[in-house]
């Protein structure tokens, strides 16, 4: 059964999350804690952030300056795998683009397919953090191409050009897509025509990107269906847990945070205040989410499983 499927045999909205691997030498139990406290409120699926190695300089004994690549946050695949085999929930690895060669990605899928992880989520990645040389790996630009190395696998193709029996269970995958527009879309209708295009090459599902006003997202699924794109569109937000989030997610993630919610972030005096506006915020969102029948929640959990209890609490 894939996620689409899940999604559309439920009777209300699925509830799902997301989750960063434990820092390079950290225990596990950190992901299993999370998943404990959220558990009772039946998540069909959980995501599992990938990361890509950062080149960083270390000077040696000799005092001489060396590269060093560093994976911060590796295990996505072990974990996704932990997941379904402790919990019996589907677990979602992401599979990013940048930052991998296409001959990685391949091997994932072999080892994603041996252990019966055959839910993903196909993104570009974040860029930014980029050196020259990782900038010129043989990788794909795009999650478009990323789909088409999937969509092969599954058909039996493998990187090469060579053939080999496809899997008994193919990929079935979702695709980002972002309500207020990519950084780098020149304008919404490029955003559309890049949208569509996942759909139609066998994305099953997509799952936006953060976004704190609940009308983007009914706009941006209004244009997407006009425009015949009928797969489930999934709204993935967050609450604000931190009074820094205020200036840094905007940076990062290029979302808009309304006037209503900066004026209450802005009396905040503490990062205890933040949680209260963002568990406050969070809910008004999901409320109307529901009530508007959205396909499914997908929170970002990131340092804020107590502020997803308590708004999933009231939710489901």
């Amino acid at each position: 059964m894939k996620i689409s499927d899940l999604i559309h045999q439920t009777s209300k909205p699925v509830f799902s999350f997301e989750l960063l691997p434990p820092l390079k030498g950290n225990s596990i139990k950190q992901v299993f804690n999370t998943i404990d406290r959220l558990k009772e409120f039946g998540p069909k699926y959980i995501n599992i952030t990938t990361h890509h190695s950062e080149n960083t300089y270390k000077e040696d004994e000799n005092g001489i300056i060396r590269k060093v690549n560093v994976r911060k946050r590796p295990g996505s695949v072990a974990i996704a795998a932990a997941i379904q085999n402790k919990y019996g929930i589907r677990a979602v690895p992401h599979i990013i683009s940048q930052g991998f060669s296409k001959e990685e990605t391949e091997y994932a899928l072999i080892d994603l397919s041996f252990l019966g992880v055959t839910d993903l989520l196909l993104l570009r990645g974040d860029t930014k953090k980029l050196d020259a040389d990782q900038r010129k790996m043989d990788c794909h630009s795009y999650a478009t191409g990323l789909q088409e190395q999937v969509n092969n696998f599954n058909n039996g193709i493998a990187l090469d050009g060579s053939t080999f029996p496809a899997p008994e269970t193919p990929f079935t995958y979702g695709m980002a897509c972002y309500p207020e527009k990519h950084e780098e879309s020149p304008n919404m209708e490029s955003e559309i025509y890049y949208t569509k295009m996942k759909a139609q090459n066998g994305a099953d599902y997509l799952v936006t990107q953060m976004f704190f006003d609940n009308q983007k997202y009914f706009d941006f699924v209004d244009r997407c269906r006009a425009e015949g794109i009928t797969i489930p569109i999934v709204p993935g937000i967050k609450p604000i847990h931190l009074k820094n989030q205020l200036n840094v997610l905007p940076k990062i993630f290029r979302t808009e945070i309304p006037e209503d919610l900066e004026h209450e972030l802005r009396k905040c005096k503490t990062d205890a205040d933040a949680v209260e506006v963002g568990v406050e915020w969070c809910l008004l969102q999901s409320r109307e989410l529901v009530q508007r029948g959205v396909p499914g929640i997908h929170f970002y959990a990131l340092g804020a499983t107590e502020s997803i209890y308590r708004v999933a609490r009231e939710v489901y």
